[in-house]
C-alpha cells in the first residue's frame, strides 16, 4: 500500500497544479506540489531514496508535461538527495524544520533548473523576475506545506506511508 501510495502522489500533485492551482498563482508563481513530496520523501527518507523518488517523479512531470525530459528529474534527484543529507541534522517531527526544509527545496531546485537551464540553452538571463519567481513560489509551496507535512509525516510514522504500511 505505501508504494502505491507514494507513486499515486506525483499524479495527484500534478493534477492539483495543472487544474486547482493554475487559477490561483501568487504573482504569477505556481506551486510546486511534486516537489514538496519529494523534499519530504527525501528529509524523512535520506538521500538516497530521496535521489530515486526525485528523479522517477521528476520524470513522470517532464513526461507528463512534455517539456524538456530530463531537465526535473535531474534537478529533483539532486534536490532529494541534499534535501536527503539534511536527514541526521534536523529533528523532523518539528512543523516548523519542515517548513524551512520545503523552502530550501524549492530555492535550491529554482538555482539547479536555473544553471541547468542557462548551461544548456545558455539564453536565460538572471534577472529579478526569476529572482522574484523562485521566491514566490517558496512562500506558496511553505503555505501549502503546512497541512501536507502534517498528513505525510503522520502517516510514515503509523499510517499508510509507515514502513509496515499498516493503519
Amino acid at each position: 500500500m505505501r508504494y502505491f501510495v507514494l507513486g499515486l502522489l506525483p499524479f495527484m500533485a500534478i493534477f492539483l497544479q495543472s487544474t486547482f492551482f493554475s487559477t490561483y498563482s501568487i504573482n504569477d508563481a505556481l506551486p510546486d506540489l511534486v516537489l514538496i513530496f519529494v523534499v519530504f520523501f527525501a528529509f524523512l527518507n535520506g538521500e538516497r531514496k530521496g535521489a530515486i523518488y526525485g528523479f522517477l517523479c521528476g520524470l513522470f512531470e517532464d513526461l507528463y508535461l512534455g517539456r524538456f525530459i530530463g531537465v526535473s528529474a535531474l534537478s529533483k534527484a539532486v534536490t532529494g538527495y541534499i534535501i536527503g543529507r539534511m536527514q541526521v541534522r534536523f529533528f523532523n517531527e518539528n512543523l516548523l524544520v519542515g517548513l524551512m526544509i520545503v523552502f530550501i527545496g524549492t530555492i535550491l531546485n529554482s538555482f539547479i533548473m536555473f544553471i541547468m537551464g542557462w548551461s544548456v540553452f545558455s539564453v536565460f538571463n538572471l534577472d529579478t523576475s526569476i529572482i522574484s519567481g523562485a521566491i514566490y513560489q517558496s512562500i506558496y509551496n511553505v503555505i501549502l506545506a503546512v497541512p501536507v507535512y502534517i498528513w505525510y509525516y503522520n502517516s510514515t510514522q503509523k499510517g499508510v506511508l509507515s514502513s509496515t504500511g499498516e493503519r
